[in-house]
């Protein structure tokens, strides 16, 4: 499996017991989502490998406390301490309206209101205290924020999305 075919579903933070359990701290509004999961990646020296769940249940609202299987000692469960979990992107939830993954819009034409076409997508900017969409027009990089009072509508099938931003605000970067 590779990293692009698969989303970050989360890290291993901590053993819980002497028996191999490991504690994950998901990276997800909704938890409750992974709860009964059959199987995980893990990011093993930069290759996902799988490791198949024996049981999984919520510990504390974002953390899922994991036994794997062949994970049976402290010992093993040290060796999978601060990796990476993923999972097929097949497995995330869909998601309606004006909701998107942020892989999932990289390619999207993006169009003010006022301004008209910008650019395209070629990333999303999530290091910061506000999200931003990173759009390529005419050779120039424009960032626009996530904001969900800019975004007026996703459409998916045109694979735009149209937004209202501040008046200038484009215009700073051209």
């Amino acid at each position: 499996m590779k990293k692009e075919d698969c989303f970050y579903l989360g890290k291993i933070v901590r053993k819980y017991s002497f028996k191999g359990e490991l504690l994950i701290k998901l990276d997800t509004d909704q938890p409750e989502l992974y709860e009964k999961l059959d199987a995980m990646f893990i990011n093993v020296r930069n290759n996902l490998l799988p490791f198949f769940v024996e049981h999984s249940q919520l510990h504390k609202s974002d953390l899922l406390r994991v036994q794997f299987e062949d994970v049976n000692t402290e010992a093993d469960a040290e060796a999978l301490l601060k990796s990476e979990v993923y999972l097929p992107l097949d497995l995330l939830p869909k998601l309606e309206g004006d909701k998107f993954y942020f892989h999932e819009i990289i390619g999207y034409a993006i169009e003010d209101k006022n301004y008209g076409k910008v650019g395209i997508i070629t990333g999303v900017n999530d290091t910061t205290a506000q999200a931003l969409f990173e759009i390529e027009s005419n050779g120039k990089e424009i960032l626009i924020p996530m904001n969900d009072e800019f975004i007026l509508k996703v459409d998916r099938a045109a694979k735009t999305i149209l937004v209202e931003t501040p008046e200038g605000l484009i215009d700073l970067y051209l």
